[in-house]
């Protein structure tokens, strides 16, 4: 790091965008959640209007994140916007969670998912093995590959954008054509007698809890609202991560026209794929099938079913390439967050330093240490069900923010105005406060945990100090 560049090289076109955008948001949700989605519902119709709402709110909020990605095309994305509408504080918590948990546990828990489903092929590397017995903590040879695939992508993105930009078109364009594959499969070999009794008419829509062994249990009309929500988290996460893009904004060229457009074009794509995919489950595999899923894993399930023996195999395969692929985007794009940070003095100085090949490399170092303790901690997965809340609460926070500037910049120059608008914004806000207020009621503890880790970032950032920040 002898060398260093002052600036970040515009290498990434809309092609490379929107591959992030698509690459970063499908890891290997797509192939587990709906399993706990139709223990939660119960049925075809409830278990793809999850997944319809989850789409629809992803979708609009990409087309808002527009506006404010034309008007602040910078490194750092959402935590810029989050300064420019209210202030530093706002913009440090949102920074603060995505360092500890949202960005760094997301990594863990995508390469952990990957070096899961290798183990299908290689066995030694099952997460039920030991590796090094530690005493209190043992630590599995599934944990250690997750660390190695962490730090190789970590190198790999120190060496400049272009070399993570070849990754992730690659990897995101096999893991579509692979799930387009598997849907096609999927309905080509579609059971009739399977497809008609789960979109029966009197049963489709029935709401109720599925449970593993077969039995049932009706919910009240409030409860069905929570149960609604819960199902959601999994969804969500799943689809997380399209902002991403915004984040490595430095490095797209005519960043005020690329980055909306591939917001949208990628977050379309992603729906798309996933509500048809969901779609394809529901004519291989029976509710029951779907809801006792050995470990949740519906995919491996309904490609028994497509492809016999050498299913598990096809998707371990398509697996291991979409989270390796996953995790390329996340770890490319989480450093220049940091960087932001750093620039504004909330973070270590030299986070905020260019190498010579124009890239965050201490910051992507840090964050690398921070995902491989999450991985060998074994604890990220119930921290991604507690912030899928707090997720949430920042996009509503970042969407409310495009009003405010609306009425504090006017005069500021918009190369795109959020689609919809004011009307789309304001329905993503209703429903993000009804999903925030339901699980507060009926699901508390996907809630304060995730609180707590935003309100401990208030002391430190009083304790670094606010007169460190850059204006």
């Amino acid at each position: 790091m002898s060398q260093e560049n002052t600036s970040f090289k515009p290498s990434l076109g809309l092609i490379d965008a929107t591959m992030l955008v698509a690459g970063s948001m499908i890891g290997s949700g797509i192939f587990i959640v709906s399993a706990d989605i139709t223990r939660n519902t119960g049925s075809a119709g409830w278990l793809i209007f999850v997944w319809l709402v989850t789409g629809f709110m992803t979708l609009t909020a990409a087309l808002s994140y527009g506006e404010l990605s034309a008007m602040f095309p910078k490194a750092g994305g959402q935590y810029v916007y989050l300064k420019e509408a209210y202030n530093p504080l706002i913009s440090f918590l949102y920074g603060w969670s995505f360092f500890t948990v949202i960005q760094t546990a997301t990594i863990a828990a995508v390469a952990v998912a990957f070096a899961k489903f290798t183990a299908y092929l290689l066995p030694q590397f099952s997460e039920d093995l030991v590796a090094l017995n530690l005493g209190i903590v043992q630590i599995s040879p599934a944990q250690l590959l997750s660390i190695v695939v962490i730090v190789l992508l970590t190198f790999i993105n120190t060496r400049g954008v272009n070399s993570g930009k070849i990754i992730q078109t690659t990897f995101t364009l096999t893991k579509l054509l692979s799930l387009l594959g598997l849907i096609v499969f999927g309905f080509a070999f579609l059971k009739p007698e399977v497809w008609a009794q789960n979109w029966d008419s009197a049963a489709m829509w029935d709401l109720h809890k599925l449970n593993i062994d077969g039995s049932v249990e009706s919910y009240t009309t409030i409860a069905a609202f929570g149960a609604i929500a819960a199902s959601m988290v999994g969804s969500i996460f799943s689809s997380d991560s399209w902002n991403n893009v915004t984040f490595i904004a430095g490095e797209i060229k005519n960043p005020q026209r690329n980055i909306g457009l591939s917001l949208a074009l990628g977050t379309i794509i992603v729906t798309v794929i996933y509500v048809l995919t969901n779609i394809m489950y529901t004519g291989v595999l029976s509710l029951q099938d779907i809801a006792s899923s050995d470990k949740d894993r519906v995919a491996v399930t309904a490609s028994h079913e497509i492809f016999g023996s050498a299913g598990t195999i096809i998707i371990a395969v398509m697996i291991m390439i979409s989270t390796f692929g996953c995790n390329n985007g996340l770890i490319m794009s989480g450093a220049r967050v940091y960087y932001s940070m750093a620039k504004d003095g909330l973070f270590f100085p030299k986070v905020g330093q260019l190498n010579k090949n124009a890239v965050p490399e201490f910051g992507l170092w840090i964050q690398c240490v921070i995902a491989s303790l999450w991985a060998l901690s074994g604890k990220y997965g119930n921290l991604l069900d507690m912030i899928s809340f707090v997720v949430v609460v920042f996009y509503m926070l970042t969407i409310i923010g495009i009003f405010i500037l609306r009425k504090s910049r006017p005069d500021a120059e918009r190369p795109y105005k959020a689609f919809g608008y004011p009307f789309l914004p304001v329905i993503y806000i209703i429903m993000g406060i009804a999903f925030c207020v339901l699980l507060i009621i009926y699901k508390p503890e996907y809630t304060w945990p995730g609180l707590i880790i935003v309100l401990l970032g208030i002391p430190v950032y009083y304790f670094i100090g606010k007169k460190q920040i850059v204006p």
